[in-house]
């Protein structure tokens, strides 16, 4: 019997496999990619018999190769925040599915093992811009200060190091991040004792640096939007500057586009962190998904961007 973790490659996903395996502590092969590589269960060899972890993947995504998995005899477990017409029924699948705004992977699993790795789930819950739930979480927990900020640090570097359009564009690639991580029980040990966090941390800081010197175009009173060329260090920061600027502006939703390269643009969409729902559905107009407070658009067409920056001046959120 074989053991499969399949995540997305950003610290929510991350950070949820590690919670489970610091509790289930068994051998398991790693799959994950990059942040927008999202349909990854097709590239599980698993058999009948064999147990595979999903962790922040959206399951309509990745619907086929699920049902092939349950039809061969693997045991599935689930846990994603992401939406799903409809979660298949079948006694090979457990489910965990919630896709509230102020929910994530990091924290769906902290629920399933009852706070036993909450730090790690902490550490997913910043990565993933929630930062006032893990604020709360952390307070609760007794944290001080400057062990949330670490916290914080860790995260938003993990999750950083997920975008790009190839895997040269990471500083590191997430399987070996992974097992760095892994190492350590206590994510603020790995903080102190891993260089990695902080070299990952001070690339962020450096395109963060570059990406806010360029115009942010006002859509409308409650959003706005900022275009990025298409660079090594655009296709890294994009989400990070997304989570940026919703942080600065709580009150206004945000869009960032990247040119890509194909006559059109990859998008990153972040909801009102005061109103966060509507990304998704908003995303879906134009081909992307997501979730509530947080979607995206793989590819924009050119011809497609007037009627976005219309949409988005008008857009309704928290819905």
């Amino acid at each position: 019997m074989h053991r499969f973790d399949v995540c997305n490659g950003d610290a929510d996903g991350l950070c949820a496999v590690l919670q489970w395996r610091q509790v289930h502590a068994q051998a398991a092969t790693l799959v994950t990619g990059l942040k927008r590589e999202i349909e990854l269960l097709g590239q599980v060899p698993a058999k009948a018999g064999d147990e595979v972890l999903v962790c922040d993947l959206s399951m309509q995504r990745n619907l086929k190769p699920l049902q092939q998995l349950l039809a061969q005899g693997v045991q599935v477990r689930y846990v994603d925040h992401h939406a799903v017409d409809a979660v298949p029924q079948h006694p090979g699948l457990r489910a965990t599915i919630d896709t509230d705004a102020r929910v994530c992977t990091s924290l769906l699993m902290d629920r399933l093992l009852q706070g036993r790795c909450r730090a790690w789930a902490l550490v997913g819950a910043y990565g993933d811009n929630l930062g006032e739930v893990a604020d709360a979480l952390a307070v609760e927990r007794g944290l001080d200060e400057a062990a949330r900020r670490s916290l914080r640090r860790l995260g938003e570097a993990i999750n950083y190091n997920a975008y790009g359009d190839n895997p040269a564009d990471q500083h590191i690639a997430p399987q070996v991040l992974y097992a760095r991580l892994a190492r350590f029980a206590d994510p603020l040990q790995a903080w102190r004792q891993d260089p990695i966090g902080e070299e990952l941390d001070a690339l962020r800081q450096a395109d963060l640096a570059r990406a806010l010197q360029q115009t942010v175009t006002p859509a409308g009173d409650r959003a706005r939007w900022m275009a990025l060329p298409d660079a090594p260090w655009s296709r890294r920061v994009i989400g990070i500057l997304a989570n940026e600027l919703a942080r600065a502006e709580p009150g206004r939703a945000v869009a960032v586009l990247k040119a890509d390269g194909r006559r059109g643009h990859v998008v990153s969409l972040r909801a009102p962190l005061s109103r966060p729902g509507g990304a998704d559905a908003f995303c879906r107009r134009f081909g992307g998904g997501g979730r509530a407070g947080a979607a995206g658009i793989d590819h924009l067409p050119e011809h497609e961007h007037e009627r976005f920056v219309a949409e988005l001046s008008v857009a309704r959120w928290g819905v």
